[in-house]
C-alpha cells in the first residue's frame, strides 16, 4: 500500500526515463498513485533527459538502461549528468539483471539497480530509499558488484591523488567510517548532524568514484595517504607500521583481534584471494562473520560477499567457521555470535 505524505512534507521529485514514450507515461503514471512521490517529467529520448534534469530540481531519476534504440545508452547518459551534477541520484531501470549490465550500472554512479520483473509497489520503495541516501539492489546483484570489486586488485580513485582528493573534515569521517561507527556515532563525534555527515559521504563517494560504504572502505584498504594507513586507523589501533601490503598482515590481524572493523574486513579480503596469505576461504568466511557484527552500517554489502563466499564452501567448512567465529568472540567482550547463515543465496 502506498504510503501517505504528512501534512507539510515535501514529496519526492521524479524524473522517469524509459525506452518509448508509452513506456514513460505509464510508469509515470503508476508513480503517481504514490502520494509521496512527485513525477516531474517522462521522457524517452535521452536530449529529453538532459533537459528534464537541468530544467527541473529533481531528487531521484528512474532511468532505462536502454534508450534512443539504444543498448546502456541509460548508462551513458547518467555518467553524463553525474559529470556535472555529481550528486545526481539514479534507479537503472534493468530488462535482465545480467552481471555485467549490473557492474556497469553502478561504475555509471547508479544508486540503485531495479528489475522490470519486480513490482511498482517495490519501485516506489525504492525511489523512497535511494532518496534517503541508501544504495538499493536484491542480494543477487549486490553478489555481482561485491565480486567484481573483489577481483580487481585495487578500486581506483577517480583522481590521480587518490584519497588525498579529500578535505580535513571529509577524512574526518572516513576515519570514524573504518572504525566501524554508524552515521550517528560519527555525527556525534564530529559534532556535527546526521543529514550533514550523510552529506559528506556522498561528497566522498563522488570524489573518489565509489557507490558506498564498503567500497570506500576496501579503497582505504589500498591506497594510503600521508598522514593516514590503510583503513583509517590501522597503525594506531595495530600499533605497527609501514603499509597494508605484505609486512602488515601481522598488525592487520592484531587490529582485527582488537575490533577494528576495517582490519577484519581486510583479512577476510586477503584470504578469500589469498594476497600475502594462504588462500583460505573458511578463513575469509570466518572474519566476514565477524565484520558483519561489527559494521552495522555496511552489513548488506557484507552479506552479499558472504553469500557469494558460501557457494563454493561445504556445510562442514560453513559449520568450521561460525565455529571460528564463536572462539573469536568469545575472546571479544564487545561483540556475540550470529547464527548460522544459509548457504544458499537468499532474496532481499
Amino acid at each position: 500500500m502506498p504510503l501517505e505524505r504528512s501534512s507539510g512534507e515535501q514529496a519526492i521529485r521524479v524524473l522517469v526515463a524509459d525506452d518509448t514514450h508509452i513506456h514513460s507515461q505509464l510508469l509515470a503514471d503508476a508513480l503517481r498513485r504514490d502520494s509521496t512521490l512527485e513525477v516531474v517529467g517522462a521522457v524517452s529520448h535521452s536530449r529529453d533527459l538532459l533537459a528534464a534534469a537541468a530544467a527541473a530540481d529533481v531528487h531521484v531519476a528512474v532511468i532505462s538502461s536502454n534508450l534512443d534504440e539504444e543498448p546502456l545508452r541509460g548508462l551513458e547518459m547518467l555518467r553524463e549528468l553525474r559529470a556535472t551534477r555529481p550528486q545526481f541520484r539514479a534507479i537503472i531501470l534493468l530488462d535482465s539483471s545480467k552481471r555485467e549490465v549490473v557492474v556497469e550500472a553502478f561504475r555509471a554512479g547508479a544508486r540503485g539497480v531495479f528489475s522490470r520483473q519486480e513490482s511498482l509497489e517495490t519501485l516506489c520503495k525504492c525511489v523512497r530509499r535511494v532518496h534517503e541516501g541508501q544504495i538499493w539492489a536484491n542480494s543477487e546483484q549486490f553478489s555481482f558488484a561485491v565480486e567484481a570489486l573483489a577481483s580487481s586488485p585495487t578500486v581506483r580513485a577517480v583522481g590521480a591523488n587518490g584519497l588525498s582528493l579529500l578535505s580535513k573534515r571529509e577524512m574526518d569521517v572516513v576515519r570514524c567510517l573504518a572504525e566501524g561507527l554508524t552515521n550517528r556515532e560519527i555525527a556525534e563525534r564530529l559534532g556535527l548532524s546526521q543529514h550533514t555527515i550523510k552529506n559528506y559521504l556522498f561528497r566522498v563517494f563522488d570524489k573518489l568514484g565509489v557507490s558506498n560504504r564498503l567500497e570506500l572502505l576496501f579503497l582505504t584498504l589500498s591506497q594510503p595517504v600521508a598522514g593516514m594507513t590503510p583503513a583509517a586507523g590501522l597503525r594506531n589501533a595495530a600499533n605497527g607500521n609501514g603499509n597494508y601490503q605484505g609486512e602488515t598482515f601481522e598488525a592487520c590481524q592484531k587490529a582485527a583481534a582488537q575490533g577494528l572493523p576495517a582490519a577484519q574486513l581486510a583479512l577476510a579480503q586477503r584470504y578469500w584471494q589469498g594476497k600475502g596469505v594462504a588462500q583460505d576461504a573458511v578463513a575469509a568466511y570466518m572474519w566476514f562473520l565477524v565484520s558483519e557484527r561489527a559494521s552495522l552500517e555496511m552489513k548488506d554489502e557484507i552479506v552479499a560477499a558472504k553469500r557469494k563466499l558460501a557457494e563454493g564452501l561445504t556445510t562442514e567448512q560453513l559449520v568450521d567457521a561460525q565455529k571460528r567465529a564463536a572462539e573469536h568472540f568469545k575472546r571479544s567482550p564487545k561483540a556475540a555470535p550470529l547464527p548460522l547463515p544459509e548457504p544458499t543465496r537468499a532474496s532481499r
